[in-house]
């Protein structure tokens, strides 16, 4: 028996690869799938199973797709409705794969269709579950998600949760394994672990949500305390997820187009697509084309696509580190945005040559702020979210979270020149360039963020430790 985990850092999303006997399954598969085929070939193994714990609202799912291309077949838990043929199975179904079986057991509460697939091995021993959104490490998932998809209040989903990890996950024994759909860094939870694989005995210890003397309505106001709303991008994936999606294939012809200086202002004045710059920070502030986008590839790059430009039909246009077209355009199918048109040809470095109009984000150092803010009033806007804002900032900073960006507009000063960060640069660069297309130039951007701010010793206010905020 094999089981491996393949985990994508800028999705925070766990998929699985599990062998035995010359059979595969895969749980909860990315977008493109030919890593998987290729992982089978080499095994000697036929796909036969594409496990799915629920219907994505973060990613979109390559379970179509690898259907198509291996012949496996789809299995989805009870409540499930797709539009395409799949298994929709019955609670505790058992399904052989070589001389192991996966144990289909239904987990609503994150969405209603929820299932954690639970792994025995050769002697029938519990060996691991697989618990999509329904138990992180450290956390569950959001059950807030599905409620516009029926009568059913986010408490009456967390209700479901709280029966289902009672029922079905805690009486497992203490030795199994928990492999969780997602770590730290996703919006389907609040709180997750960095580790992306643990003991269920160990959750039971440290886990908030699998407290043993917990009553149900004490984990439903914990459940639901704190939760954001959802990035506007989620149900746009759910959609794809049940109803089915375009091959990356002809994604990848189309986005990756390679269009001249010339051909690239037409066709983005032709189509109304949006201008995005995924470089690093640095060299976006450096020169950029005017209105254009960032949002770097180093960083939680498709989240951020998701949550800030939020319709996947918004066409695209691209301007990518030179060799990095194609990774660009599977990085933003993977979240549902299949209308890149083109990249830049010969990157920014062409624009210029070509003698275009661009434009640039003036910087500062920190202890350039420093100077500044100890000599004159100074308009500071931290852009990090609430949490880390309250946590610690500049005295008298102004919060304004890059996810809501759009609904602190008018706090911003019209003429006078005012400065924003965040913690390392990413984020800040990401503000100014949304800032810019709207019209607003005055801004200053704090170069290294936060970090850099409290090691050129400005005065910030006291620590208060995230967790108890």
């Amino acid at each position: 028996m094999k089981v491996e985990q393949i985990y994508t850092g800028c999705l925070a999303q766990g998929a699985y690869y599990i062998e035995s006997k010359g059979e595969v399954a895969i749980i909860d598969p990315l977008r493109e799938v030919q890593p998987y085929i290729n992982k089978a070939n080499a095994d000697n193994a036929k796909i036969k199973y594409i496990f799915e714990t629920h219907f994505h609202a973060d990613f979109v799912s390559g379970h179509v797709t690898l259907a198509k291309e291996t012949g496996a077949q789809i299995i989805y838990g009870p409540k499930a409705n797709p539009s395409f043929d799949a298994i929709i199975a019955t609670d505790n179904q058992v399904f052989q794969l070589g001389d192991i079986t996966i144990t289909a057991l239904h987990t609503p509460g994150h969405t209603m269709e929820s299932t954690t697939y639970l792994l025995k091995d050769n002697k029938g021993k519990d060996h691991a579950i697989f618990s999509g959104d329904t138990l992180f490490l450290g956390d569950v998932g959001r059950p807030d998600l599905a409620q516009k998809m029926g009568e059913l209040t986010e408490r009456d989903l967390a209700g479901y949760l709280y029966d289902s990890l009672r029922n079905k996950i805690m009486p497992l024994a203490d030795d199994v394994i928990v492999y969780p759909a997602h770590g730290a860094g996703s919006a389907c939870g609040k709180n997750m672990m960095k580790e992306t694989v643990d003991t269920l005995g160990n959750q039971k210890k440290m886990n908030y949500a699998l407290r043993s003397d917990m009553t149900k309505e004490e984990f439903i106001e914990e459940v639901i305390d704190g939760l954001l709303p959802p990035p506007q991008y989620f149900p746009l994936n759910v959609k794809l997820n049940k109803e089915g999606y375009e091959d990356i294939g002809k994604v990848l012809e189309r986005g990756t187009r390679a269009l001249s200086p010339a051909a690239f202002e037409a066709t983005a004045n032709e189509t109304g697509a949006i201008v995005l710059d995924v470089r690093h920070q640095d060299d976006f502030a450096k020169g950029h084309i005017p209105r254009s986008i960032f949002i770097g590839l180093d960083g939680s790059f498709a989240p951020w696509v998701g949550a800030l430009i939020a319709d996947v039909l918004q066409p695209i246009l691209l301007v990518t580190p030179l060799g990095m077209e194609e990774e660009t355009v599977t990085r933003l199918s993977r979240v549902g945005f299949d209308g890149t048109l083109g990249f830049l040809e010969g990157g920014f470095d062409a624009w210029k040559k070509a003698s275009m109009e661009y434009d640039t984000v003036s910087q500062v150092n920190a202890a350039g702020l420093k100077k500044l803010i100890e000599t004159e009033n100074v308009s500071v806007f931290d852009v990090r979210k609430e949490s880390e804002f309250l946590s610690e900032h500049i005295i008298d900073a102004v919060n304004t979270p890059l996810d809501y960006l759009n609904d602190h507009l008018a706090e911003f000063p019209n003429s006078k020149s005012f400065y924003l960060h965040c913690a390392g640069g990413y984020r800040s660069m990401i503000a100014s360039s949304i800032l810019k297309s709207r019209g607003i130039h005055n801004l200053i951007d704090v170069k290294g963020g936060f970090k850099a701010i409290k090691e050129a010793g400005i005065p910030v206010t006291e620590f208060v430790c995230p967790t108890t905020l």
